[in-house]
């Protein structure tokens, strides 16, 4: 039984402070290393934390345990209320339509709607992607407190294409300009034949629990695309995040 409670203190310290070491766990919690090291398996094998940043030093959650959340809660699911306007906006854009969540350093892939056209993005579900190398990671970035945005720059900025952002200050000069206009933007700075415009879905307080976006061909992507698709995907995003809340106000509806 104490191994159990152990487990279950130690999945909440990590919830609250990820990503965290075994060290500081250990400290906090006022338990043996041993057993902590202990708990942090346990919750590793069992698909509740990962490693952060592929550092098995230090830990974060997966997505197992925002799904187990949301049905605990009660609430309209995410994907409840995103994906109807997820399929208005494809429907508007004919492009690939991406909702994400993050999960510690990136952002993880969790529905996609296809576009018709023959050419296309084609991502798996369940795909991580960086924060500072997509529109989807670069739009959560953005709109995550200054001290998620400094932890993510200390890990250093991993160059993926020649046009991935490396530069701290280039960066942040970005981030401010994505608050400013609502979305973010990608061109091949993940993979170079994949290009994409995102914004964030806020909750009550104004932090971002997924985001939403419009996904193409680096080819397609032209400035006049990027801007009008932009504009549709900031939209959404922001209809999705008050749709959401409204479901809280309300207390039911299905998961």
């Amino acid at each position: 039984m104490q191994s159990v409670l152990n487990a279950l203190r130690v999945l909440e310290e990590v919830s609250a402070r990820q990503p965290i070491g075994v060290a500081d766990l250990a400290r906090t919690l006022d338990l043996p290393k041993s057993s902590a090291q202990r708990a942090l398996r346990t919750l590793h094998t069992a698909g509740w934390i990962r490693p952060a940043g592929g550092e098995v030093t230090r830990w974060v959650l997966t997505t197992k345990a925002l799904q187990v959340g949301r049905r605990a809660t009660g609430e309209l699911g995410l994907r409840d209320v995103a994906v109807p306007l997820m399929e208005e906006l494809r429907r508007r854009t004919d492009e690939t339509v991406h909702l994400t969540v993050p999960n510690g350093d990136k952002v993880v892939l969790i529905e996609r709607l296809e576009t018709s056209k023959p050419v296309r993005i084609i991502l798996a579900l369940g795909t991580h992607l960086p924060l500072h190398a997509s529109a989807n990671g670069k739009a959560v970035l953005a709109a995550s407190p200054p001290e998620v945005m400094e932890r993510h720059l200390a890990y250093g900025l991993k160059e993926f294409t020649d046009t991935t952002v490396t530069d701290r200050k280039r960066l942040l000069d970005e981030l401010a300009l994505i608050r400013e206009r609502g979305y973010a933007t990608n061109s091949g700075e993940w993979r170079t034949d994949v290009s994409a415009v995102a914004a964030p879905v806020l909750d009550e307080s104004g932090l971002p629990i997924a985001s939403i976006s419009v996904n193409m061909p680096t080819s397609r992507m032209t400035a006049e695309a990027s801007a009008t698709h932009g504009a549709l995907v900031s939209e959404t995003a922001r209809q999705v995040g008050a749709a959401l809340g409204d479901s809280r106000q309300g207390g039911t509806g299905r998961i």
